[in-house]
């Protein structure tokens, strides 16, 4: 195909490379929502003329799913197709024998990253992937409707609830007959999983699996948040939502028919962007825990850079993914997409704190999300997670009791572990 062999690699000094002078061409695959292929496309326009080499984006779909399933194909392929793939944060402990370590190759500026990020991503002593941005999700709502009504931020799922229905048939009795009260992420996918941990792990029900390995899904605290959420369809939330994803919810909620709306950081700048119906009319706040007394969750979110074995130029592979994560581009993408940045001192700069006010706000959020259990579940993550979801979704769509479809949950993940995960 494109290849032209890659240049030896050496180190000088703090491990740095003695890059390729010999232009090559790369590849990304790269699953995007909002702006992030649009500003990813910018920076790897800044790459090829600095370098000389060039880089083709590999799209993927939506679906966090659907995007893993593609991967594991090109990886059990061995296929030298893709060099630089763009990973989920849980990825990392499932296909880490598929990438190079990239310690030796960022030892010089792995300190200025979160170290929460770098943690995620290093699997025995193998640093798998470099953080490119993290995720903690928000609550969106509409400030102005709440000022109109007379209602507080809620605090809790419940108060979410009730203020949601009392805003959303006000304003269907004034006229709008589009509006609803609160959307999310409800779709049969690995979105679902992300939203779920956060009602149950709110309400203190626990996790999908302990940090220790063990199952206590099944218990009546994780029942009562699902049969809450299983009460939201078809009143507060539409019976789409069963299928909506992140764009999906953020379509309602940015065209002005959504009182609240649970989503990720890079809807931020997408909501407050020109064309928005409700710029300047909502803001953001951390996620209602399930009672008083009882914490937020957020669930841990986020992409990184990783460069495969199969890599015929790594070291350029190498070059783009440090390229890619350097303190301007990580400030520039915060900025335009609103993501947050894995490089500390981005946080504190004083043009993203304009521009993106609430990221630096959002930085205690970040450092104390909620991973999901890819490392206590190994490479079995991808089962749980399926298996959570779809107990979730059943009980969202009527498809038994939370009570119910836990109990086979617990089953199942009892099965999938067997002698251990």
């Amino acid at each position: 195909m494109k290849r032209i062999a890659a240049f030896a690699t050496t180190f000088v000094g703090a491990t740095m490379l003695a890059w390729s002078s010999v232009a090559v061409e790369l590849s990304i695959v790269h699953g995007s929502v909002g702006r992030d292929q649009e500003i990813l496309r910018k920076q790897l326009d800044k790459f090829e003329a600095e370098t000389g080499h060039t880089v083709t984006i590999v799209s993927m779909p939506e679906s966090t799913t659907d995007q893993f399933g593609q991967y594991k194909l090109w990886l059990a392929a061995q296929s030298s197709d893709i060099d630089v793939y763009r990973l989920d944060v849980i990825w990392a402990p499932q296909i880490a024998d598929h990438f190079i370590d990239l310690n030796p190759h960022v030892a010089d500026i792995k300190g200025d990253f979160v170290a929460g990020a770098i943690e995620s991503q290093t699997v025995g002593d193998k640093l798998v992937a470099l953080p490119m941005f993290l995720g903690a999700p928000a609550l969106y709502y509409r400030k102005d409707l709440l000022e109109k009504h007379g209602e507080p931020v809620p605090e809790t799922w419940q108060q979410l609830t009730t203020t949601a229905q009392k805003i959303m048939d006000a304003e269907r009795a004034a006229g709008n007959d589009d509006m609803f009260g609160f959307v999310f992420q409800g779709a049969a996918y690995e979105g679902l999983t992300c939203n779920a941990q956060e009602w149950i792990v709110s309400f203190g029900g626990g996790r999908i699996v302990e940090n220790d390995g063990s199952i206590k899904i099944n218990n009546p605290t994780a029942a009562e948040a699902l049969n809450l959420v299983a009460s939201w369809v078809g009143t507060i939330a539409p019976e789409g939502v069963l299928n909506y994803k992140e764009e999906d919810a953020r379509g309602v909620f940015q065209s002005g028919n959504a009182v609240f709306m649970r989503n990720w950081n890079y809807a931020y700048a997408l909501a407050a962007g020109d064309d928005s119906a409700v710029k300047g009319k909502f803001a953001v706040t951390t996620l209602p825990s399930g009672g008083e007394g009882l914490p937020s969750a957020a669930t841990l979110g986020g992409w990184h850079l990783g460069v495969t074995k199969y890599s015929e130029n790594q070291a350029e592979a190498i070059e783009l993914v440090r390229f890619l994560n350097n303190y301007e581009n990580q400030k520039e993408r915060a900025i335009v997409t609103s993501r947050p940045p894995t490089l500390n001192a981005v946080y504190e700069d004083p043009d993203v704190a304009r521009e993106q006010e609430f990221i630096p706000l959002w930085k205690p959020v970040v450092d104390g999300a909620l991973p999901r259990p890819s490392a206590a579940a190994k490479r079995k993550y991808n089962e749980v997670s399926s298996e959570f979801w779809t107990a979730v979704h059943n009980t969202m769509s009527g498809n038994g009791t939370a009570e119910e479809n836990l109990a086979m949950l617990e089953a199942k993940l009892k099965r999938l572990k067997g002698a251990g995960w």
